[in-house]
């Protein structure tokens, strides 16, 4: 360990550190986690080397935290776990590059991505497949309407987990709805509403500098929660160059760099599978890239590095359940009995967990006790279904 490097993960609290802290340990890197409190699966996880209690990353007190502990540790690299420490990095590029080493992209790049607005302006102007939208700032109500038409979803520009998203069916409904959706989230944009019927995918991908793929994978996700809109709860990887070489033309035209995960989802009217949002980080799911044979931890903290980087060998047909939710799942589902693959296949040789394992139990027995509690605030479930009415 003592030649081992140093990558330090930003809101370490959150799920994805399980993993990405297994798979650095793998490749024989030291990890330190930054959580913004010792409840969470990450903290709990046994592959930290170190794990250190902070402000939350969107607080003034964190920049004072992480500047100080830069200058008191030797940290070669950083990753960052959710959009908050994503756009942090990109926010604060050119000082904290004096200190140590990341990728992602420039803040005009990064919101032309993170920007849900701004990246549907790109897809607009370069033809690629996404919904109708207006940007509510710009346009007035009724011309927004007249654009996009109804059913509609007024989108927050920048938010995460379906926070302010709210389904209107008329002009009437948006003239009433827009007010306190602009005050409590900010600038929004109305968006068409894809029914339900179309299947959901992520696209997760890597682009260093030169605008190289280093690595990709393509997720099913098969079961939600809740089940209009919600997180994933059961998902599969799957092999799709079609999908992946569209995102990689999204990527770049937009000049990213560094991880980006896509959403897409099929519009049962057409047929089209259709970009909805890019997220600058790897998600809860980065499990089912890993399994798959995608070392996405190890690229990201390689390439950060400057470190050799082996060609991926990319295995689809992995299935990752997230338990917590899919438990959720099977208490609200009226489609409990019909579901393939089958809710009761708990094991199996192509099965994994995203809370952990038998090798790290504390992050899944706390995780899935503490997300269940939490799955029945109502308010948390109103949040987390991505459509309010």
């Amino acid at each position: 360990m003592n030649n081992a490097k140093t990558i330090l993960l930003l809101d370490g609290q959150s799920v994805q550190a399980i993993s990405i802290c297994k798979y650095l340990k793998r490749s024989n890197f030291k990890v330190v986690l930054f959580c913004d409190t010792k409840f969470s699966y990450g903290y709990r996880t046994r592959y930290a080397d170190e794990k250190h209690i902070t402000p939350k990353t969107e607080s003034p007190e964190f920049t004072v935290f992480l500047d100080r502990f830069l200058d008191k540790n030797n940290i070669e690299g950083i990753i960052p776990l959710n959009d908050a420490s994503a756009e942090f990095l990109s926010l604060h590029k050119e000082k904290l590059s004096k200190k140590t080493k990341f990728i992602i992209p420039d803040k005009e790049f990064f919101y032309k991505g993170y920007d849900k607005n701004q990246l549907m302006s790109v897809c607009e102007e370069f033809n690629f497949p996404h919904p109708k939208t207006a940007d509510l700032e710009k346009e007035s109500l009724k011309n927004a309407s007249s654009k996009v038409g109804f059913p509609s979803l007024i989108k927050p520009n920048m938010t995460t987990g379906g926070r302010g998203i709210t389904l209107v069916s008329s002009e009437e409904d948006l003239i009433k709805s827009y007010p306190s959706i602009l005050s409590e989230h900010g600038n929004s944009h109305l968006q068409q509403f894809i029914p339900e019927g179309g299947r959901q995918y992520k696209v997760q991908l890597y682009l260093n500098k030169d605008n190289q793929l280093l690595g990709s994978s393509v997720i099913h996700k098969i079961r939600f929660y809740p089940e209009k809109g919600g997180s994933s709860c059961c998902n599969v990887t799957v092999e799709n160059n079609e999908m992946v070489s569209l995102c990689v033309q999204v990527l770049k035209e937009i000049k990213w760099v560094g991880f980006a995960d896509f959403d897409l989802i099929e519009d049962p009217r057409d047929g089209i599978f259709k970009i909805m949002e890019i997220n600058p980080r790897v998600p809860a799911c980065i499990k089912s890239s890993l399994i798959s044979g995608v070392d996405f931890a190890t690229i990201i903290a390689n390439d950060t590095l400057d470190l050799n980087i082996q060609s991926p060998s990319y295995t689809p047909g992995k299935y990752l359940r997230f338990f917590g939710l899919d438990l959720m799942w099977f208490l609200y589902s009226k489609n409990k009995f019909k579901t393939n693959p089958s809710w009761f296949k708990l094991v199996g040789k192509n099965i994994s967990y995203q809370e952990g394992g038998f090798d790290d139990l504390l992050p899944f027995i706390f995780g899935t006790i503490g997300g269940f509690l939490k799955q029945l605030n109502p308010e948390f479930r109103k949040n987390k279904s991505g459509m309010r009415k």
